[in-house]
């Protein structure tokens, strides 16, 4: 992105990130802003691409989604066209809730979520062998997640020292 962030930015979207349902008000006071120009900080965030939407995380052992999945996947050949038409099927295929391209010996990691080794078998063989596209998949059956978050680590992020126009 080519905007720069200050120090408040950065507390903003540590709050923002860790909690999409604070308002606008609890957020300000949190960061010693009032709300207009803190609303104002968000808004530009969002318009720079920093902020790309807000989500609900749900709990998927809640709901029965107890078995996960991650798969690498080695495309039989690798070519731009098959590249794009397997990422469009991805798309459209709701146990996939992540697909990344990499380098190595794979061509893709895939984080899949069903209900149970049978779904999952189902899901192998149906789409994504199915899918003539793929040749080879290695599947890892996760057992427990020691760790699962979706906040960045912005304290990683180069701050400015410019201070931001409200």
């Amino acid at each position: 992105m080519s905007q720069e962030l200050d120090s408040v930015d950065a507390r903003i979207l540590d709050l923002i990130q860790r909690d999409a349902s604070l308002s606008v008000a609890e957020i300000a006071e949190r960061v010693g802003l009032s709300s207009s120009p803190c609303w104002r900080r968000i808004k530009r965030m969002e318009e720079a691409g920093f902020i790309l939407g807000r989500v609900t995380l749900i709990n998927n052992h809640a709901l029965g989604l107890d078995f996960e999945v991650i798969a690498s996947a080695k495309l039989a050949l690798p070519s731009r066209e098959n590249l794009e038409s397997f990422e469009a099927m991805v798309q459209a295929w709701p146990e996939v809730i992540e697909c990344m391209t990499v380098t190595g010996a794979v061509d893709y990691m895939l984080h899949i979520v069903t209900t149970d080794m049978h779904a999952y078998d189902n899901f192998l063989r149906d789409k994504l062998l199915g899918s003539k596209l793929v040749s080879d998949v290695q599947s890892r059956i996760v057992i427990r997640v020691a760790k699962r978050t979706t906040a960045l680590p912005l304290g990683l992020v180069r701050q400015t020292t410019k201070v931001a126009h409200d």
